[in-house]
């Protein structure tokens, strides 16, 4: 296994990414960005937030996702995926690939507890038919191209399903088209059997944009924790085999992919 980093080794690693994401752009010195390590995890995902938001609220360019309140096991598969190639950006792969797992798992759980609010979603700019489109997709689906609805993985309220699959709500349009896109291009993959692989393979890219859209523009329910549960399959729609597993038991070990 890996070893957890040492605390002052993360505490340069959060000094150094809020140098590569902005922070000094925004008016912290190095001094400022270097203040006292304090032992907590909330001081120790510097590193995290820099990026996507304070308290992982995400971040305001809509590139940087939301992580606050995702499920945890959802959190845990992608700092996994990032860290073994199955997704592709090269300063996620640097600040976690010297992390062990169960560390991972803690820095998972911590941001699946955070209650952060969501901000108001924007008004689409789509035509009508792009929404009226969108709406179909994520909440009936296509039977005829064996598209099932988004609804049947992420939940009524698209809020998520603990403990491994994301909301979909409060996403800005541009990140949900970069995500959706990675997928049919092959940059972004899951754990055998990859169900978005296979769904999005369905979609064309005026789908993708339709489903971005709508979701985008979408108001947050009263109650955005994800379910538990997710929903029952639709009459004449089959369950869905998907290979992102719960997270493993603290101290497993995951072998990193061969590049």
């Amino acid at each position: 296994m890996k070893k957890t980093c040492a605390k002052p080794w993360v505490r340069q690693l959060a000094v150094s990414a809020l140098m590569s994401c902005g922070g000094l752009a925004a008016g912290l010195s190095p001094a400022s960005a270097a203040a006292p390590f304090e032992d907590t995890m909330a001081q120790r995902t510097l590193a995290c937030t820099a990026c996507h938001g304070p308290q992982g609220r995400a971040a305001p360019d809509g590139y940087y996702p939301r992580l606050a309140g995702k499920p945890a096991g959802y959190l845990y598969n992608q700092l996994l995926n990032f860290r073994e190639g199955r997704r592709h950006y090269g300063l996620m792969t640097q600040l976690i690939d010297p992390l062990s797992d169960a560390y991972l798992l803690e820095m998972a759980q911590y941001f699946s507890r955070l209650e952060v609010p969501y901000p108001a979603p924007l008004p689409s700019q789509a035509p009508a038919e792009v929404l009226r489109l969108g709406q179909q997709l994520v909440t009936q689906g296509d039977a005829s191209r064996k598209v099932p609805a988004c609804v049947q993985c992420h939940g009524r309220a698209m809020t998520g399903v603990a403990p491994t699959v994301p909301g979909l709500l409060g996403l800005p349009r541009d990140y949900l088209n970069a995500q959706l896109g990675a997928w049919k291009a092959g940059q972004r993959r899951a754990h055998a059997p990859d169900c978005m692989k296979e769904v999005v393979s369905r979609l064309s890219l005026e789908d993708i944009n339709a489903i971005s859209s709508w979701v985008a523009a979408q108001p947050l329910p009263a109650d955005t924790h994800p379910a538990t549960a997710a929903p029952a399959p639709a009459a004449g729609s089959a369950a869905i085999a998907c290979g992102s597993a719960p997270p493993p038991a603290l101290g497993a070990t995951s072998m990193k992919a061969q590049k």
